[in-house]
């Protein structure tokens, strides 16, 4: 019972400290607004300028709800795999779902000299970057996807996922090595990451492929706790170990893949939020984990991408780089505090 009252309480104040952050992400900014005039324009009744209710409803506020659908879709999907690989360093990328988005941009960006004109109308594209990363995952997940069925074995499973990304990534190298420099350097700029470059009609496509990913999570919740005390103990209690193992791919592909075709692959927070989340939740039941890890993966993106922004300066730093510098001293404190990792 005390435990529970406690989870109750860790809850609540998580989701005031969400709905804090994602204020002040809509507040702070290049562009210095009044707090009262974010309100006013959050709520309907329209800013005193049209720049402001520009830049808070067409840039600042879906930029906040990316963070908000990026951390927290990517951090259920890194939990999923560290639980399903029994592995403290797997990620949602690591069956090569990030390697195959490279792969599809690549080929966009980079291979614009081998394929022609072709590529360069499909450039002209609003959309054309979320395609080409989309394809490139879908390509990856389709072959993950048909090893799945016949590999019963997690941890074969999880080496080829790891050779995909090696074998796609060669292709990137080769495709680097052969472009221009402009060219290279808008893939570069792609490979950054970012949360601000995303309509609201992507926002929409991306909360549906979201909302379809979390649901296949909460529905696995069951079937990661009985996979925590190993394998032949899981299929003891009933366990379709390769049913289980198709249902977990496909939900962390999906929420993954979807986040990784419209923001970019953002690292760390996959493989650090799940890290934090059961340090401090101090339990391995899923069913506390996953809203868990969801507000917490939400909350660290939107600090991340306020420090990215620095407030009142004209610099925007990649949101990558962000990610790893605030979190992987706060990982490596916890670790160091605790001297294991909990599964």
């Amino acid at each position: 019972m005390q435990k529970r009252k406690t989870y109750i309480v860790h809850f609540f104040l998580l989701s005031i400290l969400l709905i804090g952050v994602f204020l002040a992400n809509i507040s702070l900014g290049q562009s210095s607004i009044p707090f009262s005039e974010i309100t006013s324009s959050l709520f309907g009744k329209g800013a005193s300028k049209a720049t402001w209710e520009f830049i808070i409803l067409e840039y600042r506020l879906p930029k906040a709800i990316t963070a908000i659908i990026a951390g927290g879709g990517l951090s259920i999907a890194g939990l999923i795999m560290q639980t399903m690989f029994r592995n403290p360093l797997a990620d949602p990328f690591v069956l090569g779902l990030s390697s195959g988005a490279s792969l599809g941009v690549a080929i966009l960006l980079l291979g614009a000299s081998a394929f022609g004109g072709v590529l360069g109308v499909l450039l002209s594209s609003e959309w054309s970057l979320v395609l080409a990363a989309a394809a490139g995952t879908l390509l990856v997940l389709l072959a993950v996807m048909a090893v799945s069925v016949r590999v019963k074995d997690t941890m074969t499973l999880l080496i080829i996922g790891i050779m995909f990304g090696s074998f796609t990534s060669a292709i990137v190298g080769v495709l680097s090595y052969l472009s221009t420099a402009e060219q290279l350097q808008r893939y570069i700029f792609w490979s950054f990451g970012s949360l601000g470059d995303i309509s609201w009609q992507g926002i929409r496509i991306l909360s549906l492929c979201f909302s379809v990913g979390i649901i296949l999570s909460v529905l696995s919740c069951k079937a990661l706790n009985a996979l925590l005390l190993g394998q032949q103990y899981a299929q003891s209690m009933g366990l379709h170990l390769k049913r289980t193992n198709i249902l977990l791919v496909l939900a962390t592909s999906i929420l993954a893949g979807s986040i990784t075709a419209f923001a970019g692959p953002i690292a760390f927070v996959g493989l650090a939020v799940p890290h934090l989340t059961r340090q401090i939740f101090d339990t391995s039941n899923h069913f506390i984990l996953m809203p868990a890890v969801l507000l917490y993966g939400a909350t660290l993106l939107l600090i991340c991408d306020i420090i990215a922004q620095m407030p009142f300066a004209e610099t925007t730093l990649p949101i990558n780089a962000i990610t790893s510098f605030i979190g992987a001293p706060i990982v490596i404190w916890l670790l160091v505090r605790r001297k294991q990792l909990q599964f």
